[in-house]
């Protein structure tokens, strides 16, 4: 007898089914969705609403799925209390990963429920259908989800088995509904944290140092404890803040505090106008972060090399940040606009000792939110503050010089590319080398807290130096560093900075940014070297069919190359974000006056299944706008003590008047999977401007913002 070979699969037993990654970590139905009353559908997912529309998309995918009016979707905004656990929101997965749990929980749970009916009826589930929520069947029998639904228990897990609707079945998607947010914020309904307060809440303000790292040696409280309203003044250490009953009396107490108050001198910041050099010089941990190996027959004949670099930037959201937090007895609430409400609660169970269970984190919108801002340390301000007073909700806002200068800040960056040619000039080898400090440091992903006020403390919990995430889940500095042109050998290398003189966490696209940036301008110089059209140097190098439509669309749609004119240039860039998400190209056409002038941006996207084309153009033509504020204005200033950048006027930003035109051409494809949008066209844009300008000029500026005095002192 023939013993069974154990070390091949058993081909018989069935294999259960794989559920989305969000729904594989919260598998319980009623975590999902329910139906609370008459009518009505609750949809619960983890992804917050910064923004960038997803709860409208979100409500279509259920209302698709369960086959009632999108109307009667109510989205309830994600708690700790009941939401399920997705994680943060960020890195474009919303849709992705939230939005396909929800297809396969609204499938599953239409199944449960046309199997409760058929029951009920007498009639086979085969031969019911259901519109609006009502279950029909022969001889006009029915019942609607609202009626089984006593009956119904969602407290089960998903197993994955029913099948979503076909893209064809889909009454929605694809579709541009109207955002549901928007009916409240234009007619100026409360919606924001700013703008809802919670009964008998009080007010605070921080009392924080000019220089980064400066601690608190003596303070003179007298003053403004003497202020009518002032309800207390909290101080642990470097940590200062007053509570008083009314937003007037906390700011005017807190001017009191700094007038009294002396610090010792921070940290030495480096020299700004010379980050590359600092970036390269200091300690670094160095990772290898892919290599691929050519034959060792094919000779270089020549090497091209180039630096590039950012510098810090900082998040600048419109409003300051802010959040409310209440404590009564052992239990602690907080509302926040963070991305991240579950690494919030158990960030500050950590740093506080507490139960993790005592804490509910409410989400509730703000304006403006790119990544790690200050979100999270203005909730931990808040929750410190409650503690003060028990029993009293307390709200604690940001000032604007709070937020562009005790915020994390988006990393200084420094590339260097290497790219080997052999003798007809194909490029053979290519070398890619990152510094960087790391792109996270957000509360409860990291080992201990994070939080800013932690780190004041009189026994302070150090903030740690910025780590990257995983690369296998889309990586940090090294994000995008790994080219997608098909070249027979690469080497990328990231070297992460020990120090951490300027504090730094995510700012959108982590270190995508800048990585397209480098690559597509180096793709451009060798280009022009061989005397080849940009564009078809790229698809002649390119393996992925996605990648060369989008680029073939934008060319189309820019009429690329337009006939040169006396000032103005074209210039392209390409990226598939993060290599595994949305395929971006863009065309941007510059005007070279007395400043650089992106007048139009001509945009094609692939973002797989679209669910709210107007939702997704959004999203690009944002970023795109950010891009184009990035690449040609923003800048963190500051000298060798403090950060100089306090205001609007010394953080400048793209101006409405400066905004260029942008077109979006979206290249839909609902057999394939949804895919984030909200990332995918920030470092095409900025490559596309970068090579515009050298179209214009005949100059390449590779090191950000490009300017006015950089353009002079490269020509």
């Amino acid at each position: 007898m023939t013993k069974p070979d154990m070390t091949k699969p058993d081909m018989t037993t069935p294999v259960a089914p794989t559920l989305p990654f969000s729904l594989a970590a919260n598998p319980l139905l009623s975590s999902w969705v329910d139906f609370p009353s008459e009518g009505a559908v609750a949809i619960a997912p983890g992804k917050v609403e910064i923004g960038q529309g997803i709860i409208t998309a979100l409500a279509q995918i259920a209302a698709d799925e369960l086959d009632v009016d999108i109307a009667r979707i109510v989205m309830i905004p994600p708690s700790t209390a009941s939401s399920p656990n997705e994680g943060l929101t960020a890195g474009s997965q919303s849709i992705q990963h939230s939005g396909a749990a929800l297809r396969q929980v609204c499938a599953e749970i239409r199944q449960i429920f046309l199997a409760a009916a058929a029951e009920r009826l007498g009639v086979v589930p085969d031969k019911l259908a259901i519109s609006d929520g009502v279950i029909s069947g022969p001889g006009n029998v029915t019942a609607s989800y609202w009626e089984l639904a006593p009956e119904v228990s969602l407290e089960r897990k998903a197993e994955g088995r029913a099948l979503p609707k076909t893209p064809t079945q889909r009454q929605l998607a694809g579709r541009s509904l109207a955002r549901i947010d928007f009916p409240d914020k234009v007619f100026a309904k409360a919606r924001f944290i700013h703008d809802c307060p919670l009964p008998g809440m009080l007010h605070g303000r921080m009392l924080r140092p000019a220089a980064p790292g400066a601690r608190l040696i003596t303070i003179d409280q007298t003053a403004a404890q003497a202020i009518a309203g002032v309800v207390t003044i909290c101080r642990d250490g470097s940590f200062c803040g007053v509570i008083a009953d009314s937003e007037h009396a906390a700011e005017k107490a807190v001017n009191e505090l700094r007038r009294a108050a002396r610090w010792s001198e921070g940290r030495e910041l480096p020299d700004e106008n010379a980050l590359p050099a600092f970036l390269r010089s200091q300690p670094i941990e160095t990772t290898l972060v892919d290599q691929r190996s050519a034959d060792a027959s094919i000779a270089v004949a020549r090497s091209i090399r180039a630096d590039y670099s950012r510098p810090y930037i900082a998040h600048a959201p419109l409003a300051p940040s802010c959040a409310m937090a209440l404590f009564e007895g052992t239990r602690l609430h907080i509302w926040t606009h963070s991305q991240g409400i579950y690494p919030l609660r158990d960030a500050v169970a950590g740093a506080l000792g507490l139960e993790k269970e005592n804490i509910v984190v409410t989400h509730m919108e703000g304006a403006g939110c790119y990544g790690h801002n200050a979100a999270d340390d203005v909730a931990f301000d808040a929750v410190l503050l409650a503690r003060a007073v028990m029993g009293r909700p307390v709200r604690v806002q940001w000032s604007r010089e709070d937020e562009l200068t005790h915020a994390p800040f988006g990393p200084a960056m420094a590339i260097t590319i290497e790219a080997g040619l052999d003798g007809k000039g194909e490029i053979v080898s290519w070398h890619h080398q990152i510094w960087s400090n790391g792109h996270v440091s957000r509360p409860g992903l990291a080992p201990r807290p994070t939080f800013l006020a932690s780190s004041e403390w009189a026994t302070p919990l150090p903030l740690m130096v910025s780590i990257n995430p995983p690369f296998a889940g889309g990586g940090g500095a090294e994000r995008n560093a790994v080219p997608i042109y098909d070249f027979p050998s690469h080497q990328i290398e990231s070297h992460r900075l020990l120090t951490m003189p300027l504090r730094t966490s995510a700012l959108r696209t982590l270190g995508a940014h800048t990585n397209v940036f480098a690559i597509e301008s180096m793709i451009d110089e060798i280009a022009a070297l061989a005397a080849e059209d940009p564009l078809q140097f790229r698809l002649r190098h390119l393996r992925d069919q996605r990648a060369c439509d989008v680029l073939t669309a934008v060319a189309r749609a820019a009429k690329w190359k337009p006939a040169r004119r006396e000032g103005v240039g074209h210039g392209i860039g390409f990226a598939r974000y993060k290599n595994s998400g949305a395929w971006c190209a863009v065309v941007a056409e510059v005007e070279g006056s007395d400043d650089i002038r992106v007048r139009r941006l001509t945009i094609a996207v692939d973002v797989g299944e679209v669910i709210n084309p107007d939702g997704v153009i959004n999203q690009i033509e944002g970023g795109a706008i950010q891009a184009t504020s990035w690449t040609l204005k923003e800048r963190l200033r500051f000298d060798r003590s403090r950060i100089t950048s306090t205001s609007w006027q010394d953080y400048p930003i793209l101006s409405f008047s400066e905004t260029p035109v942008v077109e979006v051409e979206l290249l839909s494809r609902p057999d394939s999977p949804s895919l984030g949008a909200g990332e995918a066209a920030h470092g095409p844009v900025s490559a596309a401007i970068g090579n515009a300008v050298f179209d214009c000029l005949g100059v390449r500026i590779r090191d950000l913002p490009i300017t006015r005095d950089k353009i002079i002192a490269a020509l």
